[in-house]
């Protein structure tokens, strides 16, 4: 037994967690992409926004709980994990009700937008407004590139695709965000569950801290 073993371990540096990162910047999107695009008068919009912020403020008092309940910190992240799970269903459930593609993980521009390796919103809107301004628009409202050619060698920069309307690059980017969120809280709750299975808690901690206290003073 360590006799300098501190009763509050470190904790609560959740700022620098990837599956925060993600979820905050995943909240940021929802926020914007409600105000422009979902009634303001629908339920759907405060549940979307609530999922979201959900997500992230989970993420936060979990990492701020484990200083005194892993358990608590693990419940908070199933919640946040859960969270992000029922926002990606209402994205989803917006392409499709609307009858909008919901884009595989390879299609040109997810890959584009894989490769931004976006931290902000603004990053994302600068993302979109390339995709949305790369093929001319027909006189349908629909736009396309003027080369039909698919070439393997072709570099995803310069792959030749449908051009999409905001709505749905912005909800599918989303997607792709929130996808990343739930296996990084997959992962994150596999290894508090782990950790929560062989470390001691802070009951059996603060008797040892007391116990290494009484020791030094006698």
């Amino acid at each position: 037994m360590n006799d300098t073993e501190h009763l509050i371990p470190k904790h609560g540096s959740y700022r620098k967690l990837k599956s925060f990162q993600v979820a905050q910047l995943a909240y940021d999107i929802t926020v914007r992409f409600c105000d422009k695009y979902i009634d303001r008068f629908s339920r759907t919009k405060d549940q979307m926004v609530q999922a979201a912020r959900s997500g992230v403020q989970n993420i936060a008092e979990g990492s701020l709980a484990s200083a005194t309940s892993k358990k608590t910190e693990l419940k908070l992240t199933q919640v946040a994990r859960a969270s992000l799970e029922e926002l990606n269903l209402d994205y989803e459930d917006f392409l499709r009700h609307r009858n909008l593609p919901m884009l595989k993980p390879d299609h040109p521009a997810l890959m584009r937008f894989k490769q931004q390796r976006c931290s902000t919103l603004l990053e994302v809107r600068q993302w979109g407004a390339v995709e949305t301004t790369r093929t001319n628009t027909d006189k349908h409202g629909q736009t396309q590139t003027n080369n039909k050619t698919s070439n393997p060698s072709v570099s995803v920069s310069d792959s030749p695709c449908l051009s999409l309307a905001p709505e749905t690059l912005v909800a599918n980017a989303a997607l792709s965000l929130l996808n990343l969120g739930c296996y990084l809280l997959d992962r994150q709750v596999a290894t508090l569950a782990k950790d929560f299975e062989e470390n001691v808690g802070f009951t059996e901690r603060l008797y040892r801290v007391r116990s290494a206290h009484r020791r030094n003073q006698s």
